[in-house]
C-alpha cells in the first residue's frame, strides 16, 4: 500500500501525468477490443500497430531514467523515431467503393512529386527509365509523312493502264471499221496516273482520240476574237473553199457554219459508244464490265473489274500550230469551240524544272493534289491551277526538298490571293484566265477554305 502511494505521489509530481495516461491506456484497450469488429482484418493491425508505439512513447516518458547512463536518452529518442516510422511507413487499407463515386472520372489531374530532400538511391539491379518529352513534328515533317500516304495502290497502278491500253485497241479497231475513212489518229492513253502525279486512287484515265487535219484546209481563229472573248478557246475554220469546195476533206461532214463543230464530232461519238459498240462483248472478253455514260455531255465509260472501278473519258483532240486543242466546248448556245488544253506543257514543264535543280516541285504537287481530292470544295482546284500557281513560283523560289514546307505554305497564299482577285493567269498564256469557268460561289468557297489552312496548313492534310 505504501509503494502505491509513493506510486501515485510520484505521477502527481509530474503534474497529473498518470491520470492522463491511465486514460489513454483504458481508450486502447477498448479501441483494440473492438478493431477488429468495426475496421476488419487489415484497419485491425494497422491500429494495433500504432497503438503499441504510442505505449512505448508514453512508458519511456515516464519511466524513471537511469542517472548513470548518459546514453539512455539519445537511445530513447532513437527508439522513439523508430515507431513514428513504423506508423508513417503502415499502408493504409484500400478505401471501400461508394455508389456515389462511381460518377468521378476515373483520372484525377496528377499531384505533383515533392523529391525526397534525404535523397533515394534506386536498388541495385532495376531497370532505370527515362522519360523522352513529346516531340511536336514539324510541317515539313508533317508534308513528308503524308506524301508516303499518297502512293497509288501497286495492283492499281499496274492493272488500270493494262485495262484501258486493250479497251483503247477494241475501240480503234471499231472506229476504223466503222469510219474508214475519217482519219483518226492511234489511241493513246493520258493522265496523272502515266505521270506519276495520280494520288491515292488510279479511278480514272483519259483516252486521246486524234483528229487529223490538213493544214491547208484548216485554220485557227482565237477565241478571243469571237463572242465568248475568252483566249482559252479556238474556233478550227475552213478555208479556201473556192478552191477546195465541201467534200475535199473528210471532216466536212462536221462542219456547222464554215467551222469545225466540237459539239457535233462530240454527238456523233456518243452515239457509238452507247448504240453501236457491242461492250458486253468486249467486257467479257477482257475480264470486266463495260458500261458507257448515256446521260452524261462527256464521252464516258464506266469499267468495274473484280479489283479495281475505272472511269475512262475519250477526248477527240486536234493538234496544230502547236496548240493542243480538246472538243470540250463551254455550256451554252456556242458549239463550235475547241478548249486549249496545257496538259502537256505543264507535266512537262515541272519535270524539267525540277531536273535542273533536284526540286520537290513534283513532290508537292502531288500533296497539293491529295489535298484538292480529299475535300470536296477543292475538287474543281486540282490538276492545272495548282500546277500553273508552282510554275509561276518556280522562277523565283527555291524548290530544295528542305524547303517544302516553305513552298507549300506560300503556293497556298498564292492560292487565296488569285481567288480573292478571281484571276489566275495561265503560266503559258497570261491572257487566259485558269478561274474563268468557276462560279462566284465556288471561288468563295474555295477562298474560305484556303484562307483557313494559311494558319495552320495542317487541316488539309
Amino acid at each position: 500500500m505504501a509503494a502505491f502511494w509513493q506510486q501515485r505521489g510520484r505521477r502527481q509530481e509530474n503534474g497529473g501525468l498518470g491520470s492522463v495516461i491511465d486514460g489513454l491506456g483504458s481508450v486502447f484497450d477498448v479501441l483494440l477490443a473492438n478493431a477488429r469488429l468495426v475496421l476488419g482484418v487489415s484497419g485491425a493491425a494497422v491500429l494495433a500497430i500504432a497503438t503499441l508505439a504510442v505505449k512505448r512513447l508514453i512508458d519511456r516518458a515516464t519511466s524513471p531514467r537511469s542517472e548513470g547512463d548518459p546514453k539512455a536518452e539519445q537511445k530513447s529518442l532513437e527508439e522513439s523515431w523508430q515507431d513514428l516510422t513504423l506508423i508513417k511507413t503502415t499502408p493504409k487499407p484500400p478505401k471501400k467503393q461508394r455508389r456515389e463515386d462511381l460518377s468521378e472520372p476515373l483520372l484525377s489531374p496528377a499531384r505533383p512529386v515533392v523529391p525526397d530532400p534525404r535523397g533515394c538511391s534506386a536498388p541495385l539491379g532495376a531497370p532505370q527509365v527515362k522519360s523522352s518529352p513529346l516531340r511536336c513534328l514539324t510541317l515539313q515533317e508533317k508534308l513528308l509523312s503524308h506524301s508516303s500516304q499518297l502512293a497509288v495502290p501497286e495492283i492499281q497502278a499496274s492493272l488500270v493502264p493494262q485495262l484501258a491500253r486493250s479497251i483503247c485497241t477494241q475501240l480503234q479497231n471499231f472506229l476504223r471499221s466503222k469510219f474508214p475513212e475519217l482519219p483518226f489518229g492511234r489511241l493513246f492513253l493520258s493522265g496523272a496516273l502515266l505521270d506519276g502525279l495520280e494520288v491515292l486512287a488510279a479511278d480514272h484515265i483519259h483516252l486521246m482520240l486524234p483528229v487529223v487535219l490538213d493544214t491547208g484546209l484548216w485554220s485557227l481563229i482565237s477565241g478571243e476574237d469571237t463572242v465568248v472573248r475568252n483566249p482559252q478557246y479556238w474556233m478550227i475554220k475552213r478555208i479556201d473553199l473556192g478552191y477546195f469546195p465541201r467534200g475535199c476533206s473528210p471532216w466536212d461532214r462536221f462542219i456547222v457554219g464554215r467551222y469545225l463543230s466540237s459539239s457535233v464530232l462530240s454527238e456523233t461519238l456518243h452515239k457509238l459508244l452507247v448504240a453501236s459498240i457491242n461492250w458486253p462483248a468486249i467486257g467479257g472478253l477482257l475480264g470486266c464490265a463495260i458500261h458507257p455514260v448515256v446521260a452524261s455531255r462527256e464521252l464516258k465509260l464506266e469499267v468495274k473489274h473484280d479489283q479495281v472501278e475505272l472511269n475512262i473519258t475519250l477526248f477527240p483532240v486536234v493538234e496544230m500550230e502547236d496548240k493542243v486543242l480538246l472538243a470540250v466546248p463551254p455550256e451554252g448556245l456556242v458549239e463550235n469551240l475547241w478548249l486549249e488544253s496545257f496538259y502537256r506543257a505543264e507535266v512537262s514543264r515541272v519535270k524539267e524544272l525540277d531536273a535542273g535543280d533536284s526540286g520537290a516541285r513534283q513532290l508537292c504537287l502531288r500533296i497539293l493534289n491529295g489535298v484538292c481530292r480529299s475535300q470536296p470544295s477543292l475538287h474543281k482546284l486540282g490538276g492545272s491551277p495548282v500546277t500553273h500557281v508552282i510554275l509561276h513560283l518556280s522562277d523565283t523560289s527555291d524548290w530544295a526538298e528542305e524547303s517544302l514546307a516553305d513552298r507549300f505554305q506560300q503556293v497556298l497564299e498564292e492560292l487565296v490571293a488569285s481567288l480573292e482577285k478571281g484571276v489566275l493567269p495561265s503560266y503559258f498564256n497570261p491572257k487566259v484566265n485558269l478561274f474563268s469557268g468557276l462560279s462566284e460561289e465556288e471561288i468563295d468557297e474555295m477562298g474560305f477554305v484556303l484562307y483557313r489552312a494559311i494558319s495552320e496548313p495542317e487541316v488539309l492534310l
